[in-house]
């Protein structure tokens, strides 16, 4: 054991600070160190690949993964490609690409439909003929929030509701010609399309690699905000409670859409940190049987049951690039440490 991590980032990007870092990173790399192992940020580009990888390969015991994939000019396939010849030799991934790819993409939803996290009736579309096959029906049932697969800060995530006045019933497949109105969630901006303009124009969330487009029903209850529970391993460390801005069509809890946003403590939703807690290993199972991420969160919604009590719907995973900064007085950065040094040692 060489008691030494690798932290990859990317150069530039909107979630750096004055010294080229992500504000986490080096408090990261510090809590590291202060435990006795050493820690060095080693910039990832693509033409840099074999290099890089030449030299991580038999310098560390691990590697933590900083970036955002948006923030690629390539795209992840090469840094994934990277990342992937690392485990080969030996490294700890944290995160993999399997476990960033399976826990972050939006189908985890439709990985998880068979479970109580997930309404039933969750679809994942992977071929632009499924989408114009099966949305025309799934619309008939009532509002419904379309996904792209690996969007962020609300792009690409799109709520749909009819905004005519045709008969029809549940079950019936809409004719292609019936008005929408579509408000997107990174600024909750209103469309009118009809129903085919609408599917032509999701086409571009289809094709390509990983494309992909998931279809869940609308949660009204969105407007009492999401509760995002922020997860080291398996351990929480606080909830943020995320209320959609106060207009019409609001339902996007992204700060850039006018949400506010209050941090709580655990314990202060103690029931959904229970359930979530007790679902874990069913959700590792579901998602490929590998080890939770090392930062990500769970986004819920709230629902009721048949009996009018609360419950919880899952919405979305996130693991690729969790920030945190908003906690760094408190020393997440530090359990942060801890629990990458245990996976090493525990390997």
């Amino acid at each position: 054991m060489k008691r030494s991590i690798v932290i990859f980032e990317a150069e530039g990007g909107s979630d750096k600070w004055i010294d080229g870092h992500r504000k986490d990173t080096m408090p990261i790399l510090n809590a590291i160190k202060a435990q006795g192992w050493a820690c060095e940020v080693v910039y990832f580009r693509d033409e840099w690949k074999d290099v890089i990888i030449d030299y991580v390969k038999d310098k560390f015991d691990a590697y933590i993964s900083r970036i955002n994939p948006g923030n690629l000019p390539h795209g992840e396939k090469v840094y994934f490609d990277a990342l992937r010849e690392l485990s080969r030799a030996g490294l700890i991934g944290m995160s993999s690409p399997e476990a960033m790819l399976n826990f972050g993409a939006k189908d985890a939803l439709v990985k998880l439909a068979s479970t109580d996290l997930v309404p039933d009736d969750t679809y994942a579309y992977y071929n632009f003929r499924a989408f114009k096959d099966t949305f025309p029906k799934s619309l008939s049932y009532g509002e419904r929030v379309l996904k792209q697969n690996r969007g962020s800060t609300g792009e690409g995530i799109w709520r749909v509701q009819i905004a005519d006045d045709i008969k029809y019933e549940p079950g019936d497949t809409l004719p292609l010609n019936t008005k929408l109105k579509c408000t997107e969630a990174v600024d909750n901006h209103v469309e009118y399309k009809t129903l085919g303009e609408f599917m032509d124009f999701c086409e571009k969330y289809i094709v390509g690699e990983n494309g992909m487009l998931v279809d869940m029903r609308f949660m009204p209850r969105i407007k009492e905000g999401e509760i995002r529970i922020l997860m080291v391993g398996s351990e929480p460390i606080f909830v943020v409670h995320k209320k959609p801005a106060e207009s019409a069509d609001a339902f996007s809890a992204t700060l850039f859409s006018g949400a506010k946003y209050k941090y709580d403590k655990p314990e202060d939703w103690q029931e959904l940190i229970d359930m979530f807690d007790s679902v874990l290993p069913t959700i590792s199972e579901k998602l490929g049987g590998l080890d939770v991420p090392l930062i990500w969160t769970a986004d819920f919604m709230l629902d009721w049951d048949e009996n009018g009590n609360d419950t919880y719907v899952l919405g979305e995973i996130n693991c690729s690039c969790v920030g945190f900064t908003s906690h760094l007085d408190q020393g997440i950065q530090e359990i942060v440490a801890k629990e990458a040094i245990s996976r090493v040692v525990n390997n």
